[in-house]
């Protein structure tokens, strides 16, 4: 029992960490006075070559097998990922860090939706009574955005989560395909799409190229490989829920080192949606619990 509860603790220190790891994405994109392509370009090179390490000395010869042997359903969710990616970067340039993290928050709503249309998955009544909280939420955001950049960021946020919601239902529908390998190819597909675009390779410092790394290594290889082991120790909905907390932590970064102040209506409506996805996994983790 002793020995359960010490992993049962372990895994949550890991997914805390990996959450606390994938919350710093604006405090480096904050730090990079460098087009978008060109943070995408070295945020995937240094990203995608360190998930591939990991995974070959985490998983030997069957991580190996994982990145070299991806069927059409892998290509396919590195490609949704891959777009995701895409619009993540810019869409903190243009926007406000908050709007982008709370409408990455309604993913789960808007995975629900897809798994309706596309595996006939019918959702909940608790599912579409927070996704519509969640929406109303959204739409004071929303409500508040400036004409032009501001705009244009809130429309790449809502593209990434349309995004990674696709990719969640690849997954769920060819569960055999391995989320890690199809990570590591993203980042570096995505290097490939940025390089024609990119404009400040060549004025890339040495410090600012520390930084890059830093953000490919942190940030994405080291935040997706906790998550990995902390989730194999805890129920998915507690691991999930655990997750949430990068949400409020990407503002909280910005504001720490930038000064970046989040408005009282982007909290009012980012409070309904934080409410609406712990109340939706809170739900789902009590049914999931076995009775006694």
């Amino acid at each position: 029992m002793t020995g359960t509860h010490a992993q049962h603790r372990l895994g949550i220190a890991l997914v805390v960490a990996a959450a606390v790891a994938w919350s710093t994405a604006p405090f480096f994109t904050r730090l990079l006075p460098y087009d978008s392509w060109t943070i995408l370009f070295w945020r995937g090179l240094f990203g995608g070559s360190a998930i591939a390490v990991l995974m070959v000395l985490l998983q030997g010869h069957a991580g190996l097998r994982d990145l070299t042997r991806m069927g059409k359903s892998g290509w396919l969710v590195a490609l949704f990922s891959t777009l995701a990616m895409i619009a993540f970067i810019p869409a903190l340039q243009l926007t406000s860090v908050s709007n982008v993290a709370i409408i990455i928050a309604t993913g789960p709503f808007i995975t629900a939706a897809l798994a309706w249309v596309w595996l006939r998955e019918i959702p909940r009544w608790r599912t579409m009574v927070a996704s519509a909280v969640a929406l109303c939420g959204v739409a004071i955001i929303v409500g508040s955005a400036r004409v032009g950049s501001d705009i244009l960021g809130i429309a790449l946020a809502c593209f990434m989560a349309l995004a990674i919601a696709a990719m969640t239902v690849m997954v769920r529908r060819h569960r055999d395909t391995s989320m890690v390998a199809a990570a590591a190819i993203s980042n570096l597909l995505g290097s490939v799409v940025s390089l024609p675009f990119a404009q400040g390779l060549v004025a890339i410092t040495g410090f600012d190229l520390l930084i890059l790394a830093m953000f490919g290594f942190f940030q994405v290889a080291l935040g997706l490989t906790l998550f990995f082991l902390g989730s194999r120790l805890l129920p998915s909905g507690q691991a999930a829920l655990i997750s949430t907390l990068e949400t409020p932590l990407m503002p909280f970064w910005v504001w720490l080192a930038f000064g970046e102040v989040v408005t009282l209506r982007v909290l009012g409506g980012g409070a309904l949606v934080m409410g609406a996805v712990i109340a939706e996994i809170i739900g789902d983790s009590r049914k999931q619990t076995p009775t006694k």
